[in-house]
């Protein structure tokens, strides 16, 4: 296979032509894009990294690991409730990768693109004696003072979850060939959720004015909770059973109950995970019908610190795994 041999020359093949809808971009000819803020509107920016064998297997299709790459901090954007407009990339690669993956990959860049409605407008790429290393800057606008933050949850606030709780962390297990009795399609549904997770932008956007303390769950349901919690200096009850799980997950764990601390901590999920008082339910109805997705009131904002999960029989869970870390 054809291996890369000049970094100009890789630039202006596979990613020049990912920037062709943002003439600030300077088909990536200039050392920097030059970029007009829409009036009234604040620039929202987040930084993404995914290493080969952390974040993705080696052996994953480069367009799922570009899909993945892109929509991780989309996600990001989507929990601000901001649009995405731009992104910036930087690879460092090693010497064995070829001209097909890099072909594959900037090919599902260009999907995706069209798909969320971003542009390429910059970046970088490095040779590395590592894992390969990608790193994405995702921008995107919301109207000033409008942002959502994880700060803002308040006791006696509702505690919501999009879509369903899992599915991300029980697919790495699928990708490491692991519950291999579980029917075939939903193991297929499972590894499609983990490369290719959702981001919740138009939900994110929908929720401004409504949602108060808001994230996206990529460390794991329980972490992210944790995070709303911390910064907001509250604490969660949660109710198990009306933690959402999509009929995959319903059957590995009554294959494997012992995987419901992955089900809860294990990541990966790219869901928005967000408080609201009282009114909102009499609204969400007509936000789901509005996004196309589920939204489930999953338990309360609590005084003090503690997040305590319940049984419906009023047990509480112990949780050990409550999510990833980085370090």
């Amino acid at each position: 296979m054809t291996k890369p041999t000049d970094e100009f020359k890789t630039i202006s093949k596979y990613f020049a032509p990912l920037s062709a809808a943002e003439s600030g971009a300077f088909n990536l000819t200039d050392d920097a894009a030059v970029i007009e803020p829409p009036e009234g509107q604040s620039l929202v920016v987040t930084t993404d990294a995914l290493v080969a064998g952390v974040h993705f297997l080696p052996n994953d299709p480069p367009a799922d690991i570009a899909a993945k790459l892109l929509r991780v901090s989309l996600s990001d954007l989507a929990a601000m409730g901001a649009k995405p407009a731009h992104y910036s990339l930087s690879l460092a690669v090693s010497s064995d990768l070829t001209e097909d993956w890099l072909s594959a990959f900037s090919a599902g860049l260009a999907l995706d693109q069209k798909e969320f409605g971003v542009t390429l407008i910059g970046g970088d790429t490095v040779s590395a004696a590592g894992p390969l290393t990608l790193s994405l800057t995702a921008m995107g606008y919301v109207e000033k003072g409008k942002a959502l933050r994880r700060s803002e949850a308040q006791i006696g606030d509702d505690i919501w979850v999009s879509g369903t709780i899992g599915d991300g962390a029980l697919g790495l297990l699928i990708a490491n060939e692991k519950m291999n009795d579980l029917a075939a399609d939903k193991r297929e549904y499972l590894l499609m959720r983990y490369r290719r997770p959702l981001p919740q932008l138009t939900l994110g956007q929908k929720l401004i004015g409504h949602a108060r303390g808001t994230i996206d769950i990529s460390d794991g349901l329980i972490a992210d909770l944790g995070h709303i919690c911390e910064t907001s200096n509250v604490g969660a009850d949660i109710q198990i059973t009306a933690i959402p799980l999509s009929e995959a997950a319903k059957e590995a764990l009554e294959m494997d109950p012992k995987i419901l601390d992955l089900v809860l901590g294990g990541g990966d999920d790219y869901e928005l995970l967000f408080t609201a008082d009282a009114s909102f339910e009499t609204m969400s109805k007509s936000v789901v019908s509005e996004v196309g997705v589920a939204l489930t009131k999953i338990g309360t904002i609590t005084k003090g610190t503690a997040i305590r999960l319940f049984y419906e029989n009023g047990s509480e869970h112990r949780i050990d795994q409550t999510g990833f870390t980085h370090f």
